[in-house]
């Protein structure tokens, strides 16, 4: 669920909320995959979090440029650190 009203505004704060994600910093379980959304209510759009039902268990606001410009970016994950 989108709980709170921080708002990702760059590309490098999505990568590390993708990072983040990936690598179980968020304690959820059951991740199936991210996606890029808007909210059905406002058109606000959110980077959301989704389990294997497609049932939203993370949402965060984007900017819309961010919603814009970074759906190559969830749709090919983030770059990893070696």
């Amino acid at each position: 669920m989108i709980n709170d009203n921080k708002v990702i505004d760059t590309l490098e704060e999505l990568e590390a909320f993708l990072l983040a994600v990936e690598s179980g910093g968020f304690g959820l379980n059951n991740v199936a995959g991210v996606a890029l959304a808007t909210n059905n209510s406002d058109g606000r759009p959110f980077v959301a979090v989704l389990d294997d039902n497609h049932q939203l268990l993370l949402g965060r606001w984007v900017t819309q440029d961010v919603f814009d410009n970074g759906k190559e970016l969830v749709r090919r994950g983030p770059n990893k650190i070696h």
